[in-house]
């Protein structure tokens, strides 16, 4: 089926029905970011193959609400599908609910599939409808016109030992439980694929990029149990779940044992973290309460077996990019190389590190007006050829047995313009000035976010993206409860927490600069005013200096970079050869 065919067929569901309006968010029902193809809806209905994005259809509309992200990327793939772009003002906002609003009549009948609604979004869709009394229906217009929909993903899972991660299970239990006591809360359901990864230390292949396994839990004060394709784990490791007092049933009784939740009792729930359809079949006389997962902060807080293991992996992947870097350098002008070979290529280097699994996210090799989309991603169709002139952004990272990484170099290729190394030096500072921060204990990330932003805010200059987001050990690259974005998000930075620096400048058509390291938050000094943290760069790899201004960085800016590429090239030169370590050398010398 064509997609405007695809867009008839869910028409001719909804007049059936009679339903006025279909919404299709990006999502599963462990609402997560990277999607199982089972659950890729919005590619299937409309082509589009961004990450975020929410498809909204009525009888004469049928538009995609993205943020600024995916402008160029939508305006292309939506192109004679029927569907048309409608530019989002706030990131993540719900935008299309007020444009529902106005344009349905009183007591209009809006559908979705509620196990792809998050219950924060199901809540209020329930509440803003009601002021125009139109109601939320519970549809699956898709099933019935997909045909050979992907299988749910069918790979092993396994657990890592202990003495990898740092903590049993049982003892991540007795700190969730704890948690729930204080809560009041006797049950709890999780079902983010990260938490439950983090929580019964298991990892799997269930989802791109993310080594998670689709599952489920629900904990109370004297049973765990984890609901999950019983093949997927072996013998032995359902023998130690057992052992830390885990016990596992079918990925599909989830919806039973909810049902069955003792009446007049209490379960906790995390609102964005589990779909609307399962908080529905809790019974009515149970108690909710709506809060962040525990596990979601307890997660974020790496102990010190995962620091350490961490701070490996970005030794080994600092030796990949450096080697990429190099050959980069020594192969433009003398070999066709394109955006796609580039990333295959950084890939190989990566591979070749003990303990890779994977990347931990789509590489965005973006050369000249392609680095303007902050989630660009090469295809056949678009993919350029590097040359030596411009600037190339390579955006990447990689998943190992023992840490995640995600680092950004904007390359200068040569011949470059003066507005490309003002604004190239301009990111630097703001880079650094995010990673070189002091900050009083209990600061949140909006503080963070806007420190980084003063050196572009200075020249009228900014970017539409966060600053900076979490990221998991082994685990998702893309990790909560910390952020740092101009929102006012009242999580406090804490020690042991894994967090990007990332500021960017965007010019559509001409360049697209950022420049990205991870940072681990550490104690720094303590005195009557407060106690001090500040950040470990975490990320080791070479930062250009080749086309930097610098007459306008200060000189604690000056000092900065200089010290951060020295203890590069003192991390990185044991694991180099000889051509490699006088290259790293000269790539890493003072300015």
């Amino acid at each position: 089926m064509t997609y405007p065919e695809k867009l008839s067929a869910i028409r001719k569901q909804m007049q059936a029905d009679n339903v006025q309006a279909y919404i299709i968010p990006s999502a599963d029902p462990h609402i997560s970011e990277y999607l199982p193809d089972h659950y890729k809806c919005i590619p299937f209905a409309s082509g589009f193959t961004g990450s975020a994005g929410t498809l909204v259809i009525t009888a004469d509309f049928a538009g995609l609400w993205a943020d600024f992200r995916y402008f160029e990327q939508a305006a292309e793939q939506l192109e004679n599908s029927g569907f048309e772009l409608v530019k989002q003002k706030v990131q993540h906002a719900p935008e299309y609910i007020q444009w529902l609003i106005e344009k349905l009549d009183n007591g209009a009948v809006v559908a979705s599939n509620e196990k792809l609604l998050s219950l924060l979004l199901g809540d209020l869709f329930t509440q803003q409808f009601s002021v125009k009394n139109i109601s939320l229906a519970n549809k699956d217009y898709l099933s019935a016109i997909w045909e050979n929909r992907p299988e749910l993903p069918n790979q092993s899972a396994f657990l890592i030992p202990e003495k990898h991660i740092g903590q049993s299970v049982s003892s991540k239990l007795a700190e969730v439980r704890s948690a729930l006591s204080k809560q009041g809360a006797a049950y709890h359901l999780i079902s983010s694929l990260d938490d439950m990864a983090w929580l019964f230390n298991i990892r799997g292949n269930d989802v791109s990029y993310n080594p998670v396994v689709l599952s489920f839990a629900l904990i109370n004060q004297d049973h765990a149990k984890i609901f999950i394709n019983p093949d997927k784990l072996s013998a032995d490791d359902k023998a130690q779940l057992l052992k830390e007092g885990v016990e596992v049933f079918d990925y599909e009784e989830i919806e039973d044992a909810l049902k069955r939740i003792p009446e007049n009792s209490s379960i906790f729930i995390d609102p964005k973290r589990n779909c609307f359809a399962y908080a529905k079949l809790i019974p009515k006389t149970v108690r909710v309460i709506k809060d962040t997962n525990p596990s979601t902060q307890l997660k974020a807080i790496k102990n010190e077996t995962e620091l350490a293991n961490t701070r490996n992996a970005m030794v080994k992947d600092g030796v990949a990019i450096t080697r990429f870097l190099k050959w980069l350098s020594e192969n433009i002008g003398k070999t066709l190389i394109t955006e796609l070979s580039a990333a295959a290529e950084l890939r190989k280097f990566r591979a070749a590190q003990e303990g890779f699994v994977g990347d931990s996210f789509n590489t965005i090799s973006a050369y000249k007006a392609h680095g303007a989309l902050p989630h660009y991603g090469a295809s056949e169709q678009s993919n350029s050829e590097v040359k030596a002139e411009g600037l190339f952004l390579v955006d990447s990272g990689g998943q190992y047995f023992y840490g995640t990484t995600d680092i950004t170099r904007t390359i200068p290729m040569g011949n470059n313009t003066e507005e490309e190394k003002t604004d190239y030096t301009l990111v630097l500072k703001g880079m650094i000035d995010g990673c070189k921060s002091r900050f009083p204990k209990g600061t949140c990330g909006y503080q963070i976010d806007a420190i980084t932003r003063k050196p572009l805010w200075d020249y009228a200059l900014n970017y539409g993206h966060g600053t900076g987001h979490g990221v998991g050990y082994f685990l998702n690259v893309h990790e909560g409860p910390q952020v740092f974005n101009p929102t006012a998000t009242p999580v406090a930075i804490e020690l042991g927490m894994i967090t990007s620096v990332e500021p960017g400048i965007y010019r559509p058509g001409k360049h697209g600069i950022r420049i990205e390291n991870l940072v681990n938050t550490i104690k720094d000094v303590s005195n009557e005013f407060n106690e001090f943290y500040a950040f470990e760069c975490l990320t080791i790899a070479p930062i250009s200096t080749k086309i930097v201004k610098k007459n306008l960085l200060e000189q604690n800016q000056i000092d900065w970079l200089n010290g951060y590429n020295a203890l590069v090239f003192e991390k990185l030169s044991p694991f180099l050869n000889e051509d490699e370590v006088a290259w790293l050398k000269e790539e890493t010398r003072e300015i």
